[in-house]
């Protein structure tokens, strides 16, 4: 086997806070450099197997991470399903052939261990079956969010499955990566046989846990005869589940007992969360970073093999934590290395002040796959854009005024000063960061201010002239004659025109955040955004000893929010009895009271009980000045929230775009 020969140490950190983050560690047949893995997580940025040019964009991605340190990556790969003839698969598994059959995989993962292991970065490949998509071991569902009744598998098509793992397996050796990873998490096939909630057959498959553990032992032992001992094999496994009749933390503990005795795994990979729950598996600001890892250390404590540790892992110092109070052997990262590349070069280095830092919204994953848009990170426009090399020097430098200091705003400014544009910043307000200054405010938004922080830090080692507390007008910006405009100036609240009496008590969001008003004790909150904003409020007014209904127009709240994020803020406002409200429309407002129409129907009803209405019904663009400057002179633009209002996402994403026009 053509195992990668990653290097045994790296140079040591300059950094004296994190020796254990860069000490060497073997697992398995793998000796890592230090111990970081990042776990799969870019199949939306570009497919390995698809296109030239998609294996290329996910290629170079990872060509960043590995040359900045990381030791070890585990890549996606879908199982083979099998259907009878006609049955025709949907939803987030519905895959047929799979990946491991694919004609390209083996010379697709060998042109990608080639690249890493020149890195000095070991490759395992992860195997996925999610169940109910729709293979299950039983008729019982895991969840009370997604219904469609599965497919029970017979014995026999147990027997192929284990099979199918075994021929995978070969794959995976053929194409010279160093491990196995075997997926019993996050509703996984393999983990709904494990699981006594999932798991309910009564033959020699089910029942005891001896016998739930019959179909991943045998896939284990099929998967060892396969590549022997020259492979490094491990297990992903939910240390707990969260829904009733789901193993606690103690069953977890029991399964990685057992896969242990089984002699076949090498590592156990601790993790939490649903694709769905509360937490997801996918844990957003609403927790704290690495919330989970004393879990891990539990299961750490139980067996004698490596244990990983992955989950809301945001940085160097929280890894260091984690693994110096011997939670883990390795801990695994993958947003903060979306997020910021050469995060391990600028830990080693004693720059880890200069790490562009996640915060936890999700938009990594919700674009892909609820929004149906490009990849795309918050924080950092260039990540899956790697491909394109090195952010290009402008061809002919320039002057550029940025009128309007928000998230659009600032990463337009830095981007065109470092392309070499000489760039000034005008901002309104005493401080940089729109509203994401306001967001902060609610509780768990915290990690938004640090990303504003360190934008403010990149602007002025950049050099960009910040002009704080300017507001400008048409007269101002021709007078200072930039050779470029751009307006970034946001959105003002809006105010849906809602009849309202004069004795309401009624206020938007924007004046209660910011401390401007305060509502009364009973509030009802009027959602007209799909996204987190309500939810945010709702959240900061509850903490604060509010009652608050909320309603929404749509079936259900914040429907652009999506399944990793949802849960933790639906969950956090019904644990302080937040009433939510769907299908009906605020339609007239009076003292106390308003009338409510369902969206559907029509029919209209009143609805009391509270003091005051808040309104948080997202923005208005504020256009009035480009639309001036525009009138006069050309080389204008606008992006942002003054284009459309949109997320933190849209908004970087545009100024990147806008700033490589204007490099030329």
């Amino acid at each position: 086997m053509d195992q990668p020969a990653a290097p045994s140490r790296e140079p040591q950190p300059t950094d004296p806070r994190f020796l254990t983050l860069f000490s060497p560690v073997t697992v398995g047949t793998m000796r890592l450099k230090n111990r970081v893995m990042s776990p799969p997580h870019t199949s939306a940025i570009g497919s390995l197997y698809g296109t030239e040019a998609d294996a290329e964009r996910n290629m170079a991605y990872w060509d960043v991470r590995a040359k900045a340190g990381v030791s070890w990556i585990d890549i996606p790969g879908r199982m083979r399903n099998f259907f009878i003839t006609g049955f025709e698969p949907s939803g987030i598994s519905a895959e047929t052939l799979g990946w491991f059959r694919l004609p390209n995989y083996v010379e697709r993962v060998g042109a990608f261990v080639k690249r890493m292991k020149a890195h000095g970065a070991y490759v395992t490949c992860q195997m996925t079956m999610l169940g109910a998509f729709p293979h299950a071991p039983s008729p019982t569902l895991s969840a009370p969010i997604a219904n469609p009744h599965p497919h029970v598998l017979t014995v026999e098509e147990i027997r192929a499955f284990v099979e199918e793992y075994r021929y995978a397996a070969s794959r995976v050796a053929e194409a010279g990566a160093a491990g196995i990873e075997l997926h019993f998490n996050h509703d996984d096939l393999l983990e709904w046989f494990l699981s006594p909630l999932t798991n309910r057959r009564d033959d020699a498959y089910g029942g005891s846990f001896e016998k739930r553990a019959r179909f991943p032992r045998e896939i284990l032992a099929a998967i060892r005869a396969e590549v022997g001992r020259d492979l490094t094999v491990g297990v992903r496994l939910n240390v707990e589940e969260p829904m009733p009749g789901g193993y606690d933390a103690e069953g977890g503990i029991a399964i990685a007992r057992m896969f242990e005795e089984t002699g076949d795994v090498d590592f156990i990979h601790a993790v939490v969360g649903t694709p769905w729950g509360n937490p997801s598996y996918i844990q957003s600001h609403f927790y704290k970073p690495g919330e989970w890892a004393h879990l891990a250390g539990a299961i750490k404590r139980a067996v004698s093999i490596p244990v990983v540790y992955t989950g809301l892992v945001n940085g160097p110092a929280v890894a260091e934590d984690i693994l110096s109070q011997g939670h883990a052997d390795v801990v695994g990262m993958a947003r903060a290395m979306a997020a910021d590349g050469e995060l391990l070069a600028k830990a080693r280095e004693g720059h880890a002040a200069d790490i562009r830092p996640c915060v936890g919204g999700n938009e990594c994953i919700s674009r892909r796959y609820v929004d149906g848009l490009p990849f795309g990170c918050a924080v950092n426009p260039h990540t899956s854009r790697e491909v394109d090399g090195p952010w290009p020097a402008a061809r002919t430098r320039r002057s550029l005024l940025v009128v309007g200091g928000g998230p659009a705003g600032m990463e337009l400014a830095a981007l065109a000063a470092e392309s070499g544009h000489t760039v000034t910043l005008w901002e309104a307000r005493e401080r940089l960061g729109g509203l994401i200054n306001l967001a902060v405010r609610a509780p768990t938004f915290d990690r938004y201010g640090d990303y504003i922080g360190w934008q403010a830090r990149r602007l002025e080692r950049l050099g960009v002239e910040i002009v704080l507390g300017r507001t400008a007008t048409a007269a101002d910006v021709l007078a200072a004659q930039a050779d470029s405009v751009a307006f970034a100036t946001g959105t003002r609240g809006a105010w849906p025109d809602i009849p309202a009496s004069d004795d309401a008590d009624v206020m938007e969001a924007r004046e209660v955040l910011s401390g401007a008003k305060t509502p009364g004790r009973r509030v009802l909150i009027v959602a007209r955004d799909d996204h987190m904003p309500p939810l945010a409020l709702a959240d900061f007014l509850s903490l604060a000893g509010h009652a608050v209904t909320m309603v929404y127009g749509t079936p259900s709240a914040a429907i652009l929010l999506g399944r990793y994020i949802a849960g933790a803020p639906l969950g956090r406002l019904d644990e302080r009895g937040v009433e939510i409200r769907t299908l009906q429309e605020v339609v007239a407002i009076r003292k106390g009271e308003v009338d409510l129409r369902n969206v559907y129907s029509g029919k209209v009803r009143p609805f009391g009980g509270f003091d005051t209405v808040v309104l948080s019904c997202g923005g208005v663009s504020e256009t009035a000045l480009f639309d001036a400057v525009r009138a006069q002179r050309g080389d204008v633009h606008v992006l942002g929230d003054a284009y459309a209002p949109r997320r933190m996402v849209f908004a970087t994403r545009q100024a990147y775009a806008l700033a490589k026009e204007l490099a030329g």
